[in-house]
């Protein structure tokens, strides 16, 4: 078995959207929850509208996150990107504006990748990559909660990001953020 993450790019979009599919339990968001102006109406979003609104980001240049493979089947997602580029998270933490700082926003494995520690493997692939980006810290939005099925920690668990070395810096009864930071590399 090999396995690889990968920035994501142009050349594969279609692994995205393979990975993003009802097959996966994902095929509605698309990975846009964050990138829409409210909560409000999301239920009644369609698939075919968030695959037209992710296809809008990608026409865009807005490649943002990693894939994780198994010998070249993606498996794994994590939406990684600027932080101050989603309007609505920035709003909703109160966030002051960094344009350094990344966020973690959506956290996926495909169900036949789950409890295998690939989530952590993922993660620690994002972390070596994300300074030479130009991020000097990266936060995670993590759901918080008992019992919570693997569709309700879409950004991840406060697990995932503790044993990575994130600390507490906005406690939540539900939606903490954490925060680590990095030592930039400068953009490659």
């Amino acid at each position: 078995m090999t396995l690889a993450v990968r920035r994501l790019r142009e050349s594969l979009r279609q692994d995205f959207f393979s990975l993003h599919s009802d097959a996966n339990g994902c095929g509605l968001c698309q990975c846009v929850a964050w990138w829409v102006p409210t909560w409000d109406g999301w239920a009644d979003r369609s698939p075919a509208e968030n695959r037209a609104l992710r296809e809008s980001l990608f026409d865009q240049g807005e490649y943002d996150g990693y894939l994780l493979y198994r010998d070249e089947t993606p498996i794994g997602w994590a939406q990684v990107g600027r932080r101050d580029r989603l309007e609505r998270l920035v709003r909703e933490y109160a966030l002051p504006a960094d344009p350094s700082t990344w966020a973690i926003t959506c956290f996926l494995l495909a169900p036949s990748a789950r409890g295998q520690g690939l989530a952590q493997r993922l993660l620690r692939e994002v972390l070596a990559d994300a300074p030479r980006q130009g991020a000097s810290a990266l936060e995670a939005f993590p759901r918080r909660g008992e019992g919570l099925s693997p569709e309700e920690v879409w950004t991840g668990t406060e697990g995932l990001f503790r044993r990575s070395g994130f600390s507490l810096v906005q406690d939540h009864p539900r939606r903490p953020r954490y925060r680590r930071e990095l030592v930039p590399m400068g953009r490659v």
